[in-house]
């Protein structure tokens, strides 16, 4: 997806441009947008949502890709980009608005990377023309964790960089320059500064703290006009009732004052857990800073759903404003512009 002649300078534009899993993407003021995106690791769809419209209807289209995560939407081109856990590649999919105009089903397939560069891909960040791959270990990859940087072009995505991890890999999100991970199977979260600026190779963390409380996170977003981050927490994959959200308000503040190898205090969270909040695996979490809504990929309980919750001001066992059944869903996109 990148060229291996780009500048440090031109990455930084890239990454500085646009950030990846909320609704601080896209700045621009066209016509308003909001535009909600899921897919799934078991229908061999992805949905389509007009979050502005009178009566907000979820579309479904069949895309080559029966298990897919990590989806993104950019209205521009009016294209989505999944990673394929089917074909292994990164995969984009376009003319979702002329798809809705003609009541048709099916998406073109346009471009993709190369089959096999990755395997067991977890989740995508996106920025501008930079699209990172989070590999998470598995038999099939030599139980490597590694990040994989695409650039994106009209034609093809380029293999730019690879990155090494010494944990496992699953959520991960882009900020400016800066990428923040999640340490699966722990409640650790993970913080890579100038992460483009690293060589390919082994990739060491600027900075890795606990979230106390936090048992195993999937999910996460940051939102640096809110300075809110959010995390998600699986718990037990076998349990229904375990699983919970984690707001962190003025993050950048708590987090600075965080050293490394230290613990970011329940004082200092935002909980929702227990039997009301319906969060029992939950894998990936969207937040949109205007209307303040958190959107959340529950994959475990009803075979899948797409929770909607109010930000929370204090810490409870919250209800969900809004559920809806989606078979399988395992990542949450929100466009806002």
């Amino acid at each position: 997806m990148k060229n291996l002649f780009i500048t440090s300078a031109f990455l930084v534009l890239l990454f500085a441009s646009c950030d990846s899993n909320d609704s601080d993407n896209n700045n621009s003021t066209d016509t308003p947008e909001l535009t909600l995106v899921t897919s799934s690791n078991t229908s061999g769809k992805i949905t389509y949502t007009d979050l502005l419209a009178t009566a907000p209807m979820v579309k479904s289209f069949t895309i080559a890709s029966l298990d897919a995560e990590g989806i993104s939407y950019n209205s521009e081109t009016d294209a989505v980009i999944v990673a394929s856990r089917t074909n292994n590649k990164l995969e984009t999919y376009t003319g979702i608005k002329s798809a809705l105009k003609a009541g048709t089903d099916n998406l073109t397939l346009s471009i993709s990377s190369l089959t096999g560069e990755f395997t067991n891909a977890r989740e995508t960040a996106v920025s501008g023309d930079i699209v990172v791959v989070a590999q998470d270990q598995l038999a099939s990859n030599g139980m490597i964790n590694k990040f994989f940087v695409y650039k994106k072009t009209a034609a093809n995505f380029s293999l730019v960089k690879t990155f090494t991890t010494d944990f496992k890999l699953w959520g991960i999100h882009i900020n400016g320059n800066d990428l923040y991970a999640v340490a699966d199977l722990t409640g650790d979260l993970v913080f890579f500064k100038d992460f483009m600026n690293n060589a390919s190779g082994t990739i060491t963390a600027t900075k890795r703290v606990t979230i106390a409380g936090l048992t195993r996170s999937h999910g996460i977003t940051y939102s640096s006009s809110d300075d809110v981050m959010i995390l998600t927490d699986v718990a037990s994959a076998a349990s229904g009732t375990d699983g919970g959200l984690i707001v962190i308000k003025n993050f950048s503040t708590v987090f600075n004052a965080t050293m490394t190898g230290g613990t970011i205090a329940l004082m200092n969270q935002i909980r929702v857990y227990g039997p009301n909040s319906t969060l029992g695996n939950p894998v990936d979490v969207a937040y949109d800073t205007v209307t303040k809504k958190i959107y959340v990929a529950e994959r475990l309980n009803a075979g899948g759903q797409v929770l909607t919750f109010n930000y929370p001001t204090m810490t409870g066992d919250f209800a969900p404003v809004n559920v809806r059944a989606e078979a399988g869903v395992t990542s949450v996109f929100i466009l806002r512009k």
